[in-house]
């Protein structure tokens, strides 16, 4: 099947299809005749298990250290639980940072319901912004990192 035909059965687009294939997770045939990429049911399944670990938060660095793992007939598991056990309390982490956020937004606004806009003056860039409270020193450093 062409990549139009795999990416339909999967239920992906085909720039999916063809960005796996570039990164080296898809492996399909060429047709002789015209150069096309020709895929088989190997190949579907294989798609198939991709769009599952992605939507475990694999990375495509991490799936293709799986696929290395399942191709050369070794188990993938212990790898897959070692790359989640480590993956979990960075994103139980990650999600504090955003609800530390999402509260210091939710009182920026509050705090600026009253406020009158302004215009910079030379001294004065955006009142909103300078009359939040400045952030502790550790703060500072998280707060860059939430937003980048």
């Amino acid at each position: 099947m062409k990549v139009s035909e795999l990416a339909r059965k999967a239920g992906v687009t085909a720039e999916t299809v063809r960005h796996y294939t570039r990164e080296g997770l898809l492996d399909p045939q060429r047709d002789p005749h015209n150069g096309y990429h020709l895929f088989d049911h190997t190949d579907l399944e294989r798609l198939q298990f991709i769009q599952r670990a992605r939507t475990l938060g694999f990375s495509i660095a991490e799936i293709h250290q799986i696929l290395e793992h399942a191709d050369q007939g070794d188990s993938p598991c212990p790898l897959v639980r070692d790359l989640m056990a480590e993956r979990l309390p960075q994103i139980r982490a990650r999600i504090r940072e955003l609800e530390e956020l999402a509260a210091r937004m939710e009182q920026a606004l509050s705090a600026w319901s009253e406020m009158p806009d302004g215009t910079p003056d030379g001294h004065s860039l955006c009142r909103l912004i300078e009359s939040f409270p400045e952030p502790l020193s550790g703060d500072a450093e998280t707060r860059s990192e939430v937003s980048s």
